[in-house]
């Protein structure tokens, strides 16, 4: 069924071409090429603009059908979801996080008084004098 509908897709693309390139733009496209008459010869003059446009809309209209109905047996037919939607769908358990270490020394040095330069356990005692 699915290769059916593909073939006809293809088949009508094949058609829907040939039909906007027989059509006389503003350039005269291929229309033009069978010289000063073109199509209209073999058509028959207004008819000619009137049938190419109405077979046109049909073959774009059929294009589209048949690209939906493509589109739904394609969504029908998928095979259920990937791993990676599968890792996004389950539920990730409690994040256990590990306990941050106490502070036990400040992490700036404590600017000293000079009362406290003074004192045994100061800065003078420190520095050897």
């Amino acid at each position: 069924m699915y290769g059916f509908i593909i073939g006809l897709l293809i088949l009508d693309s094949l058609i829907l071409v040939v039909i906007v390139l027989l059509q006389a733009g503003q350039g005269g496209g291929l229309a033009a090429l069978g010289g000063s008459g073109g199509t209209e010869s073999f058509f028959g003059g207004r008819h000619a603009v009137t049938w190419l446009t109405k077979t046109t809309w049909v073959t774009g209209g059929v294009f589209l059908f048949l690209s939906l109905v493509l589109s739904f047996l394609s969504a029908s037919n998928s095979i259920g979801t990937t791993d990676v939607q599968e890792l996004l769908r389950t539920p990730v358990g409690p994040v256990q996080t590990a306990p941050l270490p106490l502070e036990t020394e400040p992490l700036v040095p404590a600017i000293l008084a000079p009362d406290d330069a003074a004192q045994p356990g100061g800065a003078a005692a420190d520095s050897g004098q």
